[in-house]
């Protein structure tokens, strides 16, 4: 699993030599004292990194280029203590590629109404320098997060872990590998899209490989391997199987053993498999899915490279929080007009996190894909707030929806169904949220979690540069229809101004 502690963002104060060197340096150590107070506080997931105040052209240049350069640098956070001449800043923002937050604070939470001089003025000009540096990051067109308050305050904290992990996602992205097993479900037109200006835009790579490359992992997987994958799920999982049955569990194991070395020993972060192609295998790769997901993998069935990249980039987001992640797919409605809601599974692979009790391993016939049962995790979702977000390519640019949901508990048991389940009440209502989605192009397959929002989702979506529609308690099938066709003439402006 991840750990956010492995990312920095680093802690940039703007000032100018105007002020003198003592002024400067009780910049420089107030700057010290937030670095470090955010670096400490258990809301913050990242190490904050403190950075010398800048105050030249050249100094903001360097720091920029030196955050480009470094792998461990998630993103920057900028505060501007005194009054920093924005003209400064040109240079660096204009090379910066990575993600920056402006916290607009300021060293003292209260005016001093008693003691306040004109030296405390000329130290304490956040107001001032903030609006400044705000008017270049508009001039130079840069997205950034804008977060106003003290710097101790909770909200403000956790303003910032929204953003981090935002930030830590969009790092993971650059560099990451996606592998196929196998292409596209035949005839299915979402889950296709253009792997390259995915590269371009969002710095992972997708790539095919013949299922016989895994079926090769897959049969070299000796025995003991086996026997210990089939312990470790005696001992994380109520097992309901017959004798018969435990060797199809065996072919899972061994199934997850070859594709878990196929991914490591390549370095992928996410994968994608399909019922289509499956030569070689005796079941589809159900148990082996969803358990690689639980340990942090990215996955997307049949196929779909653009969701196995998602799925990734929330569960970084949602590292050490409370609620699971998972790839995700609305099955199935219950249209009672006083109680609409949606059944959401897969054939087979809902990732555990989710889980509300211990999981079920189970073994049935999936009917589709011509081959033996597979095993799988069966369980239930517990009740809380979730959310569905897809990713689609629209030709000339990433659109991104999200839309919130509460998670509710079903409202009979489901003794024959065998799969993962969760079942939701979308925002603001069914008609309204299922209208919306098809009407925004949405995808059948989504990342959902119970444990990220959907400000973590709008920050992520405007570090990578994706079109973001949110329906939810708010939205309106008009607003959403406006909301849409003026984000067709703004890319269509910005697709000809490139």
């Amino acid at each position: 699993m991840h750990n956010l502690r492995e990312f920095e963002v680093w802690f940039i104060t703007g000032s100018q030599h105007l002020y003198g060197d003592e002024i400067l340096k009780q910049v420089d150590s107030d700057s010290k004292r937030i670095a470090a107070f955010l670096d400490a506080s258990e809301t913050i997931p990242c190490r904050v990194v403190f950075k010398p105040v800048v105050k030249t052209p050249d100094e903001i240049q360097n720091v920029c280029v030196e955050a480009n350069s470094s792998p461990d640098c998630a993103g920057l956070i900028t505060w501007m203590h005194t009054f920093s001449p924005a003209k400064m800043w040109i240079a660096g923002l204009s090379l910066l590629n990575k993600p920056f937050a402006h916290l607009h604070t300021q060293f003292n939470r209260d005016i001093p109404w008693d003691q306040i001089d004109m030296n405390f003025m000329n130290l304490n000009q956040s107001a001032h320098g903030g609006r400044e540096f705000g008017f270049i990051c508009s001039r130079l067109r840069k997205d950034r997060k804008v977060i106003v308050g003290h710097w101790q305050d909770e909200a403000v904290l956790k303003a910032l872990d929204t953003w981090m992990r935002a930030a830590c996602a969009w790092s993971d992205w650059q560099g990451m590998k996606v592998a196929r097993f196998g292409d596209n479900m035949r005839e299915v037109a979402v889950t296709e899209g253009d792997k390259v200006e995915a590269q371009k835009q969002f710095g992972y790579s997708v790539n095919g490989y013949g299922v016989g490359d895994l079926v090769d992992a897959v049969n070299q997987v000796r025995n003991d391997q086996i026997d210990a994958l089939v312990a470790e799920y005696r001992s994380l999982y109520s097992i309901d199987i017959s004798e018969a049955q435990s060797e199809t569990v065996r072919q899972a194991a061994r199934i997850e053993a070859g594709m878990r070395h196929f991914l490591t020993a390549g370095g992928f972060k996410a994968f994608t498999t399909t019922f289509e192609d499956l030569h070689g295998l005796a079941q589809l790769p159900g148990l082996a899915a969803q358990r690689l997901m639980a340990d942090g993998y990215g996955f997307g069935a049949e196929g779909d490279w653009k969701t196995a990249a998602l799925v990734r980039a929330m569960k970084v987001m949602a590292a050490g929080m409370k609620g699971g992640t998972s790839f995700m797919e609305d099955y199935t409605y219950h249209l009672d007009p006083s109680d609409m809601k949606v059944l959401g599974a897969h054939m087979l692979e809902v990732c555990p996190t989710l889980a509300g009790d211990k999981p079920m391993l189970e073994v049935h016939p999936l009917g589709i894909g011509g081959k033996a049962d597979p095993a799988r995790l069966v369980f239930c979702a517990p009740e809380g707030r979730g959310i569905n977000v897809s990713l689609m390519d629209m030709g000339n640019r990433f659109r991104m929806i999200a839309n919130p949901c509460r998670v509710v508990a079903p409202n009979a048991p489901l003794p024959n169904l065998p799969v993962a389940r969760v079942l939701w009440k979308p925002e603001p209502d069914l008609k309204t949220a299922a209208a919306a989605w098809i009407i925004g192009g949405g995808a059948h397959h989504t990342g959902f979690s119970m444990a990220l929002t959907k400000e973590h989702i709008a920050d992520f979506a405007e570090i990578a540069g994706i079109e973001y529609l949110l329906i939810d308690e708010d939205t309106t099938i008009p607003g959403l229809k406006k909301d849409i066709r003026i984000n067709e003439m703004y890319y269509a402006l910005a697709t000809g101004l490139k």
